[in-house]
């Protein structure tokens, strides 16, 4: 072991953990690539992509001179990840796995691992930053506000951190695929990976109709008129308007049509022509939040918070309750959906998050 101590670089095939494992062994230390094998089905092509992804950590990690392994945890990713995706969907929510998965498998079942193989710490190619000082750590948002992914972090622990290191959260994305090119990695090039953690960028709708019947219903508007068919209530999320099928009605304004509801009782998807009142809310209650510090910074604060990933913070007061809180917004905010994360923030500081259960609506909407 070198003298800066081993650690164990969660390699995903992308350029972002490649270039996280060559600056870490730049510095000394003792780099161990290993890939986590999470999902283990083919995609639409029939192609295994976990299978690609690995022939790309070989590649680089041939290149860097560093020892690479593969595990799996497609168990515990079904066990932990995605059967709560499942559930969250019957419930009529859209879930966040991702988030989940970082704090189920990647920070908890990979992180245990790495730390039986004898590594002083777990590095991944987030974009995030750490300050340690005397045993406390605080979770920073990334140089490159565009990539930061501190909202996937965001249920993570002080004690989960304490192990875990961020080496490209001070770079630039230009900057990463500028390394990643001039050390002359395979997969300088290759294309960031989007959609949801385990699908990846497959037909969404197509994929959870292999494991939840689809239940077709009504489309109606906020008014209770009958005006098309859904396929199923978990296709559809708040605010959506691509995708519903209800295009070219002949009344109305004229304008496009948005979710704004789902009733669950009587299977019904509830739509709206433009975007009032009802497509907003004041307020919501998430009944568990988590802190990276272990607690709320008080009963009740102000700080910032993202409803969803993309998205600008927006100012709340949060007031504890317990486990949860209520979090008043300081003017209504669009499309704020139950089960999706809200996730709080102090400047560059992020505090912690938890799912979204309910929402105080703008405007009751009553069908």
């Amino acid at each position: 072991m070198t003298e800066n101590g081993r650690i164990v670089v969660g390699m995903s095939g992308g350029v972002d953990s490649t270039v996280a494992a060559y600056l870490l062994k730049q510095q000394g230390y003792d780099i161990v690539g290993v890939f986590m094998k999470n999902w283990e089905e083919e995609d639409e092509s029939g192609a295994c992509t976990a299978a690609e992804d690995f022939a790309d950590v070989r590649s680089v990690s041939d290149a860097m001179g560093i020892p690479y392994y593969s595990v799996n945890f497609a168990q515990e990713y079904r066990d932990r990840v995605f059967s709560y995706f499942l559930d969250e969907y019957r419930r009529g929510r859209t879930p966040n796995p991702d988030v989940l998965c970082n704090c189920e498998i990647k920070f908890r079942a990979f992180l245990d691992f790495a730390m039986k193989t004898g590594a002083d710490a777990l590095a991944t190619g987030h974009y995030a930053r750490l300050r340690k000082s005397e045993g406390e750590v605080w979770l920073l948002r990334a140089a490159d506000a565009a990539k930061d992914q501190t909202y996937f972090l965001a249920g993570l622990t002080a004690e989960q951190l304490r192990k875990a290191t961020f080496p490209i959260g001070d770079l630039e994305k230009g900057e990463v695929r500028r390394i990643a090119l001039e050390q002359g990695f395979a997969n300088a090039r290759k294309k960031d990976s989007t959609g949801v953690c385990f699908i990846g960028e497959r037909n969404f709708k197509k994929f959870l109709m292999q494991y939840l019947p689809a239940q077709p219903g009504d489309i109606v508007t906020e008014k209770g008129k009958v005006i098309g068919r859904h396929d199923g209530l978990m296709y559809y999320t708040l605010g959506q308007r691509r995708g519903l099928g209800i295009g070219g009605q002949q009344e109305g304004t004229g304008e496009s049509f948005f979710v704004i509801g789902k009733d669950l009782s009587r299977n019904l998807l509830i739509v709206q022509q433009g975007e009032h009142e009802e497509l907003f809310s004041l307020s919501l209650d998430a009944e568990k939040l988590s802190f990276i510090a272990g607690a709320a910074p008080k009963e009740s604060f102000r700080c910032t918070a993202k409803f969803r990933y993309r998205q600008p913070d927006r100012p709340v007061t949060v007031h504890m309750d317990g486990e949860g809180a209520h979090i008043v917004f300081a003017g209504p905010e669009r499309a704020v959906t139950p089960g999706q994360w809200v996730v709080l923030y102090q400047d560059e500081v992020c505090l912690g998050g938890g799912p979204i259960d309910r929402t105080e609506p703008m405007k009751k909407i009553t069908v």
